[in-house]
């Protein structure tokens, strides 16, 4: 039951992280691609935009593979991790928690999910 639970906990984080990077990347699912998303990068402040944009579409959509497959399980969370953290301080830290008024609320969620899938491992259903 563990390995199943720990499957489903990869597949629903994983897969919805690789979405966002999509988005990112590609302009995929409602996303921007790498210029609409760089300039409001760049807007944040992250310069050069596009290559954050580039960097952060990456990092979700590569840690969210690893992170889904089981492969490489602990580096696919320090690439979502760092993306998460990154989204908290340049933009949902100064709104407070609640996601309702755009605050780090899902962004911490996903930290503490996904390095608590990294300090107990994939479980046994994994691509390897």
């Amino acid at each position: 039951m563990l390995d199943a639970g720990l499957l489903i906990i990869r597949l629903v984080i994983g897969l919805a992280l690789m979405a966002h990077g999509a988005q990112k990347l590609f302009g995929w699912f409602g996303g921007y691609g790498l210029k609409g998303t760089g300039q409001w990068m760049e807007s944040l402040g992250l310069k050069p935009g596009y290559a954050m944009a580039l960097l952060a579409g990456l990092s979700e959509f590569a840690g969210g593979f690893l992170f889904a497959s089981g492969i490489f399980t602990v580096a696919g969370s320090i690439l979502i991790i760092a993306t998460m953290l990154v989204a908290i301080i340049k933009v949902h830290g100064a709104n407070g928690f609640w996601v309702t008024q755009n605050g780090y609320e899902f962004n911490l969620i996903l930290i503490a999910v996904v390095l608590g899938v990294a300090l107990t491992g994939p479980g046994a259903y994994t691509l390897l």
